[in-house]
């Protein structure tokens, strides 16, 4: 029964979210799945939460990389070039992790990931 209610809250925060507010929240949510990964390494599931984190940090930088290669995009050339070089990075070591999976590899992710919230969200708080 709390489904619906939870869902709608969702819901309308998305949608009251500013579009840096809700890219630092995806970041965030990928990171923390990330981290619950590492920290629960020994965990019976966990393949699968490894797989859902991985597939949906993929997700996200995919579609980065999707919006910074729009030709609408406004976002200087060298900014969009910087970006999509991290992403094809991030890309990288995610396959890099399917293959040989460690604990230790997500801490570069996690923290890439994390950083990017922060920042998007300190320009959100010096622009308002």
């Amino acid at each position: 029964m709390l489904q619906n209610p939870v869902s709608a809250y969702t819901t309308v925060q998305k949608e009251s979210m500013s579009p840096r507010d809700l890219e630092a929240s995806v970041l965030t949510r990928a990171a923390v799945m990330l981290k619950q990964t590492q920290d629960n390494w020994d965990s019976p599931d966990r393949d699968a939460k490894l797989m859902d984190a991985i597939s949906y940090n993929q997700k996200i930088w995919s579609f980065f990389q999707a919006e910074l290669s729009a030709p609408e995009n406004p976002l200087p050339v060298n900014i969009k070039q910087d970006i999509l070089n991290l992403s094809l990075f991030i890309d990288k070591r995610l396959i890099e992790i399917l293959a040989a999976p460690d604990p230790k590899k997500l801490s570069l992710v996690i923290s890439i990931n994390n950083n990017l919230a922060a920042g998007l969200r300190s320009e959100v708080i010096e622009a308002g």
